[in-house]
């Protein structure tokens, strides 16, 4: 059998995290997520969570731990994410890089199977998840109002250089 394909997520269920369904991830012992910030929880430069967005996660709470994990260098705005939730983060996490996930992994004292990476983007996302094991789950980036970006051209991109460089499609 072949391993799977570094940008290959184990789960694209062309959802937005506000539509993920939780049951799902439970249901695979999936103990923790570690959740990308921009367009996966909140669009633009905005820190105030959409109410869709902000009702998933207090679900979420309930019933596994979350951890934020974001590329963005602001401290500042991921940390106004972070405070919202009562959530530890890690921002300029340099993903794909694996060494700010991997004290991430080894803070939450799970294995890795049982720790879920959601984000919106294959490149970083996706493939810093698989490159330490993690279930990955690749969701729609989300727009203010917490519906899914109908035209993200740049996880359409994405797909369009996975698939030649020989990722299944997701």
């Amino acid at each position: 059998m072949n391993a799977k394909h570094p940008l290959q997520p184990d789960w694209a269920p062309g959802l937005t995290i506000a539509h993920l369904p939780l049951p799902h991830l439970t249901a695979r012992n999936i103990q923790a997520a570690v959740l990308d910030v921009d367009r996966t929880l909140l669009p633009g430069r905005d820190v105030r969570l959409p109410d869709s967005v902000r009702t998933w996660l207090d679900d979420a709470q309930r019933r596994m731990r979350l951890y934020l994990f974001s590329n963005n260098p602001s401290k500042a705005r991921i940390s106004a994410v972070a405070e919202q939730l009562n959530l530890s983060f890690t921002s300029g996490a340099g993903k794909p890089r694996r060494g700010a996930l991997r004290r991430v992994v080894q803070e939450l004292d799970l294995p890795p199977e049982q720790i879920a990476m959601v984000g919106d983007r294959l490149f970083t996302d996706v493939l810093v998840g698989n490159r330490l094991g993690l279930y990955t789950v690749l969701v729609r980036p989300i727009r203010e109002d917490g519906s899914a970006c109908s035209h993200d051209t740049v996880q359409r991109l994405e797909y369009r250089l996975a698939r030649f460089m020989g990722a299944p499609s997701a």
